[in-house]
């Protein structure tokens, strides 16, 4: 099981986007997927259809006690894919977890013993680095990064990395950054090669070969409660994020090996 949180601390990079058609194409391929929105704009649940304004139970219920893991889970008409919805409430729960104990943990506490249903679980992070965020990071091994082709592509990328590293050393020891996404390219500039070898440059083989190229169709999905595999087959959208879920399926078989040599060195120390 791999659990990934798809995070940037910017807006308007194709975070939800990546998140929700992700999750689609790798339930396409035969995998479980859990998709949980911690975000209070709840986009990725309107991407799938979910109407947010007559949920009875949501994330924020989850996180508040007020509800179990049964109790907030979402099915879609992805085959294999389910959904912990958002909604606008849980913008009060960051004053809320404030004052109680354990509070960077109450994310993974509550879905721990229900993960292993699952081949992936993805986590879609507010365009912040409060407490949401912060509990998605304690609950997760991994992080996506979504950075779009452009000139601020980079911009803010050393608080995000330098927060990364900080939940590493005091709450989640396993967490590392596996994968940056590029998305809004745009072939027919050369300002989006520029960008995306600046991108290589920085992050060099965290970089998935797979770039999601600027695509009306993609835009225009959510808007229709369907990731793009579903509303548009043929589209360019949903041609990237079937290469971007193989590539992330072919990582499977590296990071276990890496796991597996981790544990034996811990072994032999």
């Amino acid at each position: 099981m791999r659990t990934i949180a798809i995070i940037n601390q910017k807006g308007g990079v194709g975070k939800t986007t990546s998140a929700a058609n992700l999750g689609a194409c790798l339930a396409g391929k035969e995998r479980k997927v859990l998709m949980i929105d911690i975000d209070p704009q709840a986009n990725l649940s309107v991407h799938f259809g979910i109407n947010i304004h007559d949920l009875e139970r949501s994330i924020y219920h989850l996180m508040m006690g007020e509800a179990d893991f049964a109790g907030v889970l979402c099915s879609t008409e992805i085959d294999g894919l389910e959904l912990v919805p958002s909604e606008i409430a849980l913008s009060g729960a960051e004053i809320q977890l404030v004052g109680m104990v354990g509070r960077e943990t109450i994310l993974k506490d509550a879905i721990a013993d229900s993960l292993h249903r699952y081949d992936y679980v993805l986590v879609d992070c507010p365009p912040s680095l409060g407490l949401l965020t912060l509990n998605a990071l304690a609950a997760v091994r991994e992080i996506f990064i979504p950075l779009q082709t452009e000139f601020f592509a980079l911009e803010g990328m050393s608080h995000l990395l330098n927060t990364v590293d900080l939940v590493k050393k005091r709450i989640n020891r396993q967490l590392e950054i596996t994968g940056i996404i590029p998305c809004m390219f745009d072939a027919r500039t050369k300002l989006s090669q520029a960008v995306l070898d600046k991108i290589k440059q920085y992050f060099e083989d965290r970089v998935f070969n797979t770039a999601i190229h600027k695509n009306v169709r993609l835009a225009e999905s959510p808007s229709y409660g369907k990731p793009i595999t579903v509303y548009d087959p043929e589209a360019q959208g949903t041609k990237d994020y079937i290469a971007l879920a193989e590539e992330v399926i072919a990582q499977e078989e590296r990071l276990s090996a890496a796991q597996t040599n981790e544990q034996m060195e811990a072994n032999d120390g």
